[in-house]
């Protein structure tokens, strides 16, 4: 950043998350000082950002918030997991202001960068095709879900995926099937409520994976919140509010492994 003479937005997004060295926080700094309308934005994009996480302190009991655990699976799962929840709480701040893709909270590598590109277009064309579908939405509905569970379990290599329950937000399960995501075996669960919305939860393996991101993603009012752990992606896709696409979001956050 030192050697270019304008401030944009991904800089502002960069300072607010803490990732700029002394110089380049200095230089952010400046440009605040010169930009009145630049200040304003970083002050509530600061300020809504407390509020979220304040909103997350139940998962903070006795554990570290420092996100550089994040970047490192050896650092414990219930410290990594309270660090990526802090991180999805500025998303949604930034995701809600910007309404479109979402610079990533933490330093990526390209392989990453590349798998998270492709997991919310992924996610999106899925759902666009399968959540119209009217008697085949999926290959295996609800009533044989520890079938399911075990079967795309074992095409993903995750021994003890769960398939996330929705009903506390008032969607059911309607079912799931295998289908590709980045050229892998991924697995798609969908869910419907009692007006006929439907959303669906992706997820796919790539073993180029090895940080944490959580990105915000809407094109022609489909929503989808994204997010990375480990060498597995994430994305809960639907024609429904960010307020309840979030909700569904922590929900099978909180029950997918770790």
């Amino acid at each position: 950043m030192s050697e270019r003479q304008l401030i944009g937005e991904p800089d502002l997004h960069a300072y607010v998350d803490g990732l700029l060295d002394e110089a380049e926080r200095r230089q952010v700094e400046d440009h605040l000082a010169e930009d009145p309308e630049a200040a304003r934005l970083v002050a509530d994009w600061q300020a809504q950002n407390d509020g979220l996480r304040d909103a997350f302190a139940g998962h903070a009991v006795s554990r570290p918030s420092d996100a550089r655990l994040v970047s490192s699976r050896a650092t414990g799962a219930g410290s990594r997991r309270f660090a990526m929840a802090a991180a999805a709480a500025g998303l949604f701040v930034l995701g809600g202001l910007a309404g479109h893709f979402v610079p990533p909270l933490f330093e990526a590598s390209p392989q990453r960068v590349a798998a998270m590109d492709a997991l919310p277009q992924e996610a999106r064309n899925a759902y666009l095709i399968y959540a119209s579908e009217v008697r085949h939405p999926v290959e295996v509905f609800a009533d044989e879900e520890a079938h399911l569970a075990a079967w795309l379990g074992k095409r993903l290599a995750i021994p003890d995926l769960k398939v996330p329950s929705l009903q506390t937000i008032g969607f059911r399960l309607v079912g799931g099937r295998l289908l590709p995501v980045a050229d892998r075996p991924g697995a798609m669960f969908m869910y419907e409520d009692e007006a006929g919305r439907r959303v669906t939860v992706l997820v796919g393996r790539n073993g180029d994976n090895r940080t944490t991101s959580f990105r915000f993603a809407s094109a022609s009012g489909i929503e989808t919140f994204y997010w990375i752990d480990g060498d597995l992606g994430y994305a809960v896709t639907g024609d429904i509010s960010r307020d309840v696409l979030q909700q569904i979001a922590e929900e099978c956050y909180r029950q997918f492994p770790t």
